[in-house]
């Protein structure tokens, strides 16, 4: 399998969306800049491990439970990572 950062933006944007967050609010209280988190949930541009250890602790997520929902979502029929493994 390979990372999509597509879907890995779309686990995020999602997940942001059902705890009724804006972009401004999450990246605050990930202590990242609005423009990071908006190219990150947009796909261009990959986010490193610290970046994915703040995202989660700001959607009060173990980082290993976001790591699992970017998986589901790379695996999801239509992405990138799901079309290669084919």
């Amino acid at each position: 399998m390979e990372f999509d950062n597509r879907a890995a933006g779309r686990a995020i944007r999602s997940l942001r969306r059902e705890r009724g967050l804006s972009q401004e609010v999450l990246s605050g209280f990930a202590g990242i800049a609005r423009t990071h988190l908006t190219m990150i949930e947009n796909g261009t541009k990959q986010a490193n491990f610290e970046t994915i250890w703040r995202i989660a602790l700001a959607l009060e997520l173990r980082p290993s439970q976001l790591v699992e929902q970017i998986e589901r979502e790379c695996l999801a029929p239509g992405s990138t990572a799901a079309d290669a493994k084919k």
